[in-house]
């Protein structure tokens, strides 16, 4: 199956980085590129695509009220949006995270992170790029006054793994250290996440935090 993705950035030449990055990728298809969210928002109802991958801070109208138009509720087969933002936009993608983004990217994370996410994207999950996960830890655990209880306990397995994710490791790095298939790690996220009902990788770095299983909250 082709991935259709819109590529939505006020850069010309951002959008031209993504573009040939995505373009060289047999599964992805660019079917349209847009200067601000206005026109990220009529391209994307003019060419239904898969995946939208939008800026915050663009003319006209910013990311997240275009990522609020998109996923409206009502919208039938609305796209997948990943968020690309900049260490300065932390606020923004924190107030992201509730308008049901299904990505968050920091800008040099470089060509193969953004692949994935936009395959991640695809495929229903959401990949949240590590230097943002670490960064907004401190944020988000402020405002939870207690870590949730799983719905099960975790196995010393999916521990080894939430603890790698809270310290922003990346799937590939993680099958790494753990010696196992990114397939596998990917599993076990998902049943990380279902036991935590925790929406991404930065709820489920959080959750590490506020429960002491890593160190250094400080």
């Amino acid at each position: 199956m082709t991935i259709r993705v819109l590529i939505a950035d006020d850069q010309a030449m951002v959008r031209a980085g993504f573009a040939m990055i995505l373009s060289a990728e047999d599964d992805i298809e660019v079917v349209g590129e847009a200067a601000d969210g206005v026109l990220a928002v009529e391209l994307s109802e003019r060419h239904r695509p898969d995946v939208v991958l939008m800026d915050i801070r663009m003319p006209r109208m910013d990311g997240l009220e275009a990522l609020r138009r998109l996923t409206r509720p009502g919208t039938v087969n609305p796209p997948k949006v990943v968020v690309v933002t900049t260490f300065d936009d932390d606020e923004y993608v924190q107030r992201a995270l509730g308008e049901g983004a299904s990505g968050f990217l920091i800008k040099d994370s470089g060509p193969a992170l953004l692949v994935e996410a936009i395959r991640a994207a695809a495929s229903g999950e959401a990949l949240v790029s590590p230097a943002i996960t670490v960064r907004l830890l401190r944020r988000l655990t402020s405002t939870v006054p207690a870590p949730k209880e799983p719905h099960t306990a975790l196995s010393a397995r999916e521990k080894d793994l939430v603890r790698l994710v809270a310290r922003g490791l990346t799937n590939a790095e993680i099958a790494a250290e753990l010696s196992i298939s990114v397939g596998t790690v990917k599993t076990h996220l998902g049943n990380v996440q279902t036991k935590l009902t925790a929406r991404n990788r930065v709820e489920i770095a959080a959750w590490a935090w506020e429960s002491g299983l890593v160190d250094g909250r400080g």
